[in-house]
């Protein structure tokens, strides 16, 4: 079992940045493939990006590629979200995710989930 706890989400202007963080409790987080997904409202869930167990392969929506850094901090049990060049249409709440059985952009093929932390880009 792993619990997910986000934060860093807050009201930030255009072209402004943020930092996600998730915290995740478990030994077993180096072992753990991560991602972040977000929704707005009235949307489905959408995958942002995705990093392997290693920290050594990351995956992007095309949306977000060369604006939003994914990276995993094992010592610390942490995975980030680095956002910059924000724009009105990343408003969403964010969600970091575990435990990926299959694809990785695909939300159902995850088994844990963070409760969510609210992003939201002012123009």
């Amino acid at each position: 079992q792993v619990q997910l706890v986000e934060s860093g989400g807050g009201l930030v202007q255009a072209g402004g940045s943020l930092r996600l963080s998730c915290a995740a409790s478990g030994r077993t987080f180096s072992t753990y493939a991560m991602g972040w997904f977000r929704q707005a409202p009235g949307k489905e869930r959408e995958f942002v990006a995705f990093i392997n167990w290693s920290g050594g392969g990351t995956y992007y929506a095309d949306s977000v590629k060369g604006r939003f850094t994914i990276s995993k901090d094992n010592a610390k049990n942490t995975v980030y979200l680095e956002m910059s060049s924000l724009k009105p249409e990343d408003t969403a709440v964010y969600y970091c995710a575990a435990g990926l059985r299959g694809t990785y952009y695909r939300s159902d093929e995850y088994d844990y989930w963070g409760q969510g932390t609210q992003v939201t880009v002012s123009s």
